[in-house]
């Protein structure tokens, strides 16, 4: 068996543990969706990057309806989550032209779930070679860039699929 370590990912945990409020729920009610870094806003669901990515273009697609359980959402929902899946891949195909992605939800804090108590799909692209020691042997993530860099590259991109999905 393989193990994937993300030690990086600590403080976020811990401090995940002490909110009151939750992310999403949090980043729906900013001002602007800018400092929130919401990339798309959908019927139901909208795209966020994870601010604390595992590569460049993580991002998570989330229901605007706080709900913990994915089988109790309605269908247009997880139908529309699944329209954003094929758009979010689209663009970050285009964009960063990875070798795969990862996709996925953990539902439930045993399953890792840092927010269990609001479903969501991480959308993570990925290359050959991206783990690296860093994180293992200095406890630091190497990231190519940052939060408003990437979020100023796939923003317009995230618009355009608006208007001509």
């Amino acid at each position: 068996m393989e193990y994937i370590f993300a030690p990086w990912r600590e403080e976020y945990v811990r401090k995940l543990s002490k909110m009151s409020e939750c992310i999403f729920c949090h980043a729906l009610k900013a001002k602007n969706d800018k400092d929130a870094f919401i990339l798309y806003r959908g019927k139901k669901n909208f795209i966020v990057l994870n601010k604390y990515p595992y590569t460049p273009g993580h991002l998570m697609i989330a229901p605007y309806e706080h709900l913990a359980s994915f089988e109790q959402a309605e269908k247009k929902s997880t139908d529309e989550m699944a329209d954003l899946l094929k758009i979010s891949l689209r663009i970050l195909k285009r964009k960063y032209r990875p070798h795969g992605f990862n996709t996925g939800m953990n539902l439930g804090h045993s399953a890792g779930a840092g927010v269990a108590d609001h479903f969501h799909l991480h959308v993570i692209p990925r290359w050959t070679g991206d783990s690296n020691f860093m994180p293992l042997v200095g406890r630091t993530k190497v990231v190519i860039s940052d939060l408003e860099t990437t979020y100023g590259q796939l923003f317009p991109l995230f618009q355009r699929a608006k208007s001509n999905p």
